[in-house]
C-alpha cells in the first residue's frame, strides 16, 4: 500500500522559507516522477514542482521558479520543496503525488496522494 506523508508545513510571514517533506513507504520514488502541488481555496489545484530521473530532471511553475527548489534524498526515500521569499499568494494546502505515467506538472495523472500540510504566508 502506498502512503505518502508531507510535512513541514506552517505560518510565515512574507519573505519567510520553509521546507516541506514527503515521505513514502510502499513505493520507491527512485526514477519516477514526483511532484509537489498545491490548491488554494476555491481554487484548481496546481503543479508547483515535479522532479524524476531520480533528481536529473526538475521543473517548476513560473510562479514560483527562482524561489522553490525541489529535490530528492534516495536513501532516505524523500522529496523535499524548500521555499524561499514566500509570498501571502503561495498560500494554500500543498500536496505530494506521485505514480504518473508521465513527466507531467498535471494533476490528473498522478495515482497516489498524500494528505497535505497547510502552508499560510502572511504580509
Amino acid at each position: 500500500q502506498v502512503q505518502l506523508v508531507e510535512s513541514g508545513g506552517g505560518s510565515v510571514q512574507a519573505g519567510g522559507s520553509l521546507r516541506l517533506s514527503c515521505a513514502a513507504s510502499g513505493y520507491t520514488f527512485g526514477n519516477n516522477c514526483v511532484g509537489w502541488f498545491r490548491q488554494a481555496p476555491g481554487k484548481e489545484r496546481e503543479g508547483v514542482a515535479i522532479i524524476w530521473a531520480g533528481g536529473g530532471g526538475t521543473d517548476y511553475a513560473a510562479s514560483v521558479k527562482g524561489r522553490f527548489t525541489i529535490s530528492q534524498d534516495n536513501a532516505k526515500n524523500t522529496v523535499y520543496l524548500q521555499m524561499n521569499s514566500l509570498k501571502p499568494e503561495d498560500t494554500a494546502m500543498y500536496y505530494c503525488a506521485t505514480g504518473s505515467r508521465f513527466v507531467s506538472m498535471s494533476a490528473r495523472w498522478y495515482k497516489h496522494w498524500g494528505q497535505g500540510t497547510q502552508v499560510t504566508v502572511s504580509s
